[in-house]
Parts: structure tokens; sequence; C-alpha cells
């Protein structure tokens, strides 16, 4: 099996572009010692930002983003500008690395209309155009890495309809999970801007090394992850979910290593497992 570590991060994670240019330094360090690693990244704050700059609305049902067509063209030009940015902080940091949507390397579907509760009310609501993976074209991934290029995915995918291809914006947890399963990697490892889960928010030594999905139940339900970490901690099982054998939560605000650590072997952060 091929040792595959796929990284994912999101717009609030890493200290702007100092964090990718230290992210940028550890993965040259660990490429230069034979690991593989893929990278998968978001940029909802950005997207965001960028719609109210230009007097949109962003809108979201329950949290969950809804995009048109719009919203899916500011989403496309602020995921390629972050992409860009960091293969440019990865080639200077001299690793070869070739920027990608997620359509040149997975097959997506448009999601399905969900039922949630707005307003205690249970109503259904159709997210627009976005998308989730139902395929991922692994062989592209590994042509990449057997020339020791690092692909660096932004989460916009395409489905067929008729004779056109329609581009969807997908969570960049989704992507990075549909990604990790279809390579079935090593680990998948979120880059959050917290060190873990805490046993006392106060306490970075409090920090709980394992948690299976009965675990965050109950720390879900005692109120020890609570506020800001539920939505970190439901990604991370999104992505078992979906796919990924494990994902380790890891802090990218951290000086001393963001990912180097622990693909190397270090407890750090936090591994979220099914059972």
């Amino acid at each position: 099996m091929r040792n595959i570590y796929l990284v994912k991060f999101g717009g609030n994670a890493l200290d702007g572009k100092d964090g990718m240019r230290q992210l940028a330094q550890e993965v040259s360090e660990l490429t230069a010692e034979g690991y593989s690693i893929v990278l998968v990244h978001g940029g909802g704050p950005e997207i965001s930002a960028e719609m109210e700059r230009l007097g949109m609305t962003p809108k979201k049902v329950a949290g969950v983003r809804v995009t048109d067509e719009a919203g899916l063209e500011v989403a496309e030009k602020v995921l390629r500008r972050i992409n860009s940015d960091l293969v440019e902080c990865l080639i200077d940091a001299g690793v070869k690395a070739v920027g990608i949507p997620g359509y040149f390397c997975t097959e997506c579907v448009k999601k399905a209309p969900s039922k949630v509760v707005v307003d205690g009310k249970e109503v259904t609501i159709d997210l627009g155009l976005v998308g989730e993976v139902s395929a991922v074209d692994k062989q592209t991934i590994f042509d990449l890495l057997d020339e020791k290029v690092i692909p660096v995915v932004y989460p916009i995918g395409a489905m067929a309809v008729d004779d056109k291809v329609q581009h969807l914006n997908v969570n960049a947890d989704t992507m990075a999970a549909g990604i990790a399963a279809g390579v079935k990697c090593k680990e998948m490892i979120a880059i959050t801007d917290v060190p873990g889960i805490l046993r006392d928010v106060h306490d970075p030594l409090s920090k709980i090394d394992r948690v299976t999905f009965k675990d965050i139940d109950d720390l879900l339900a005692d109120g020890t992850i609570s506020g800001g970490m539920v939505p970190k901690v439901e990604a991370c099982r999104k992505a078992v979910n979906a796919g990924a054998e494990a994902v380790r939560m890891v802090n990218g605000r951290d000086p001393e290593s963001i990912v180097k650590d622990v693909i190397k072997g270090s407890n750090k952060g936090t591994l979220i497992v099914k059972e």
C-alpha cells in the first residue's frame, strides 16, 4: 500500500502567507525524506469576504452555504487565488507542485436536497450548485506522486449535464475525505486553529489524543466539545464517514511544526476514528 498522507486546511487554519510558507517548508522536508503528500484546501471565509466586497450576500441555511451561479463564480476565483499562493510557496521551498481543481481527479454529483431544522421546523433545502464526490481518479494522483509532484487540490467539482459540464462547489472536507478514501491514504490530517480536542479549553495539556465516534457523542453531551469546536469535530467525523480511515486534527498556528511531527509519529493533535 502506498504511504500517502492527505493534508487539508481551510481559510482560518493557517496564519496567512507566513503559515503557508511554514507548511510549504515542512512539506519540502517530508518529500525529501520520501513521504507522499496530497494537499487539499478550502477558503470559506475568503469567499464570504469577497462576496461581501462585491455587494453580494452569502446565503446559508442551517450553517450550510447555498451556491448559485454568481456565488460559484466568486468561489472559483477565490479558490484559484489561494491555490496559486500555496503552489508559489511550495515552489519557493523547492517542491515540485501543481494546482488542480477537484474535477481534475474526481467525479462529482449534485448534492441532493436534504432535510434540516430551521427555527424548530424541519424544512427541505436545495443547496444549489453544491456537489459531493462520487468517484476518484486515483491514478491521476498516483502519477503525479510518482513524478515527485505534490497535487494541490481546490474543491471545485464538475458533472455532465446534457452536452455541457457544470461546475460544482464542494465542501473542502468532503473533497478531502473523498480523495483520502479513493487513494487509501495512511492518514488524513485536518489543519485547524486549535491544538486538538481539549477536556479544558483553557489548558492545552488537557488534549485528548484519540477519540471514537462514541467518545465524541459523550463529549458533546457533557459540554466538553462546545461552541466553535463542534463544527471542527463534526467536519472530521464527516471525513471518516466519507471513507477516510482516520483523521488527525492539528494546530495550524503551531510555531514548531504543523504536520511534520505528526507524520513522523508525534502524538500531537487528536486522532479521530470510527471505533
